[in-house]
């Protein structure tokens, strides 16, 4: 009998995520992020992004920021993300970072978007319009309460 070789349980993208994670929570240990830090590690993934990600990613920026002022601006997984009271709310995963086709603005459990049984916790984004900044400003309004 043969054996099929088992395949891994995480992707490449996966497990490099987890060790940024990792990273991240080290550093947390060591000294509480201050704002600006934080902004500045933002700024510099999205820097590091290429076209429509890079796009995308310093419009959501420049919507949070203004939409939620009291967000702090930090990275989870490598990731961009806007934390309240040290968790995150929000964050931006470009579509590169695990090979999608589209981009994604996803909320955390913290974020207040509940509405009856069930409602989105994640949008796809290929570009934004006026309507979806729009859009995009209210649920993160509504979502740190």
């Amino acid at each position: 009998m043969t054996r099929k070789a088992a395949t891994p349980a995480f992707s490449a993208e996966e497990r490099a995520a987890m060790r940024e994670r990792a990273r991240e929570a080290k550093a947390e240990a060591k000294h509480a992020a201050t704002r600006e830090e934080g902004e500045q590690a933002v700024l510099a993934r999205l820097a590091k992004m290429t076209g429509p990600d890079r796009a995308l990613g310093e419009a959501l920026h420049r919507i949070i920021t203004a939409a939620a002022p009291g967000l702090v601006p930090r990275l989870w997984y490598g990731m961009p993300a806007y934390a309240q009271d040290g968790k995150v709310v929000c964050f931006y995963q470009d579509a590169k970072k695990f090979g999608a086709r589209y981009a994604t603005l996803g909320f955390s459990d913290q974020a207040k978007l509940d509405d009856g049984l069930m409602w989105p916790t994640s949008y796809a984004l290929t570009e934004l319009s006026a309507d979806g900044e729009q859009r995009i400003t209210e649920l993160v309004r509504r979502a740190v309460g």
